[in-house]
């Protein structure tokens, strides 16, 4: 059994890679857990974030949930904030973001990266919209583009209050702290086993968002704890990265065709003619009268 005590090592430094431990928590165990998460997420709480905010009728919109966890992915929630409200602004439904231009939800989405985002959200409001209805099971949401199994979680969690069980950075990073200090290689599988038997069965959706708010805070205060476990794969560096030349070829486009001989003008990278033709082939960008546009 898994001995929780808040601060100190669980067990010395060792590799759980392949540990799938029958978890079972005492009720002490798990109220210390809970009331260290709960009281953290009273007093500090993010409660005003737009995407936590329900409808009149005290429903969770999906198409929102969706577009917030999709924006959120890889990116700060400081950075995601004014996009998140602006790109709501300009397609408040999926059937307005459906039927956009790609080029119009792109635009849109400059500054926030890794603009294959945009266009799965694009075709995922498309695919909504050929359904005639949002999705409700992990099943059926998986199904749509750039949704995977823990974002599905996400959205139902949110959006149901259904207790389901997701892993993201935050996730990680809380339960890491508090279970498995000073371990290395600890596999999604164990702290999965953890959720389950801490998971606030009653209050799924605020439950969640005390992890995200709790884990964002231990990321500032005891560094990036999530390099412990066995699924961190370490984000290059943005400066200098073929994601940065992709980046600026889609923000001068969204100003206007350019042709490439413009675009060698205003980008000096011997890459640019590769990203040209990989955004061209995934079809972020489309070549018209000898131009590139979006």
């Amino acid at each position: 059994m898994i001995v929780f005590v808040p601060g100190h090592a669980v067990h010395p430094t060792r590799d759980v890679s392949n540990v799938v431990s029958d978890v079972h928590l005492s009720d002490d165990e798990r109220a210390q857990f809970h009331e260290t998460l709960w009281e953290y997420y009273h007093e500090h709480g993010r409660h005003d974030l737009p995407w936590r905010q329900p409808e009149a009728d005290s429903t969770f919109d999906p198409y929102k949930i969706m577009v917030s966890e999709l924006m959120l992915q890889q990116t700060q929630v400081s950075r995601v904030l004014p996009k998140y409200v602006a790109f709501l602004e300009h397609f408040p439904t999926t059937a307005s973001l459906g039927e956009a231009e790609l080029g119009d939800v792109l635009r849109m989405w400059q500054g926030l990266g890794y603009n294959r985002r945009a266009k799965f959200l694009w075709q995922a409001a498309q695919a909504v919209q050929t359904k005639g209805i949002f999705p409700n099971t992990r099943a059926e949401l998986v199904t749509l583009p750039g949704v995977g199994v823990n974002t599905a979680g996400a959205i139902l969690a949110y959006v149901r209050n259904e207790p389901v069980l997701f892993i993201e950075t935050n996730v990680r990073t809380v339960y890491i702290h508090h279970f498995f200090h000073e371990e290395v290689a600890i596999d999604d599988r164990a702290i999965t086993e953890l959720l389950a038997e801490t998971l606030d069965q009653e209050h799924v959706r605020e439950f969640y968002w005390a992890l995200m708010d709790y884990g964002s805070n231990l990321k500032v205060t005891m560094g990036n704890l999530s390099r412990s476990s066995k699924q961190y794969v370490k984000q290059s560096p943005f400066a200098g990265s073929r994601r940065q030349v992709r980046g600026l070829v889609l923000r001068l486009l969204s100003e206007g065709p350019r042709s490439q001989t413009e675009l060698q003008e205003l980008i000096t990278d011997e890459r640019l003619e590769s990203v040209l033709a990989d955004l061209v082939a995934e079809e972020l960008v489309h070549t018209r009268g000898g131009v590139y546009v979006v």
